[in-house]
Formats: C-alpha cells, structure tokens, sequence
C-alpha cells in the first residue's frame, strides 16, 4: 500500500486589519468550515465543530474567563469576567474554549482541531 504525502494548501483568508482583537471570522478554505481569530495579536484558526457534539463552536460569543472574587476574609464578594484567557462558548450547549490553546477549558484533553495561520505583508493565510 502506498503512502500519500499531502501537504496542506494554503488559503488566502483577507487582511488581518479585518479580525480586530478579541473577534474572529469564519471563512471556508480546503472543503473545512474554520474560525480565524486575533487574541492577543496573534491569529488562531480552528475547525467550526466543537467537540461535545459538533456544533459551530466558532460563531459562540467571545467571553473572558469566569472567576469568583474572593475577599481578604476569604468570603466571595462576588463575580466578574477576567481577561487573562479570551474564550469562546458554544452556542448549542455551552463548551468553553481557551482561543489561544483550542483546550477546552473544563477538560483540557478535549480541544478544537488547530490550523496553522501565517501572515503575509499584512494578510492572513491558513494551511489546510
């Protein structure tokens, strides 16, 4: 049986001007549905299938990460989004991604399937 070497192609995605910071776009490229996203202003591409039960992870709301605030008697004094891990939750149930790992942020074994994304004289391409 042979083997066959396929190396990714590459597709154009537009000027990276076009995903300012903390959004993301979804573009088909190779026969695969991808969200292309700035966090941290770096590019991140993922598959739009989320791995709970392959819903378009990729058009769920960008949210910060979800923590308590503890006071100094140790009580909680209450809620607020922190911006230190940029997420996004999927729309059909609720699965929250850390969008610079593709790690699902409540069991980092399952994550979102990565493309690689260059940039070229300000525009974005990802290998597929």
């Amino acid at each position: 049986m042979a083997i066959q070497d396929r190396s990714p192609a590459e597709y154009r995605v537009g000027a990276i001007t076009d995903i300012p910071e903390r959004t993301g776009i979804l573009v088909q490229a190779g026969g695969v549905e991808l969200g292309i996203f700035m966090v941290n202003g770096r590019l991140h591409a993922y598959e739009n299938r989320c791995r709970h039960q392959g819903g378009p992870v990729c058009t769920g709301e960008i949210i910060g990460r979800y923590e308590q605030v503890i006071l100094a008697d140790g009580t909680v004094g209450g809620e607020r989004f922190a911006d230190d891990e940029v997420r996004i939750a999927c729309p059909w149930h609720g699965w929250e991604y850390d969008l610079e790992t593709g790690e699902c942020t409540a069991d980092r074994r399952f994550r979102l399937r990565r493309f690689d994304v260059r940039v070229r004289e300000g525009e974005a391409y990802v290998l597929v």
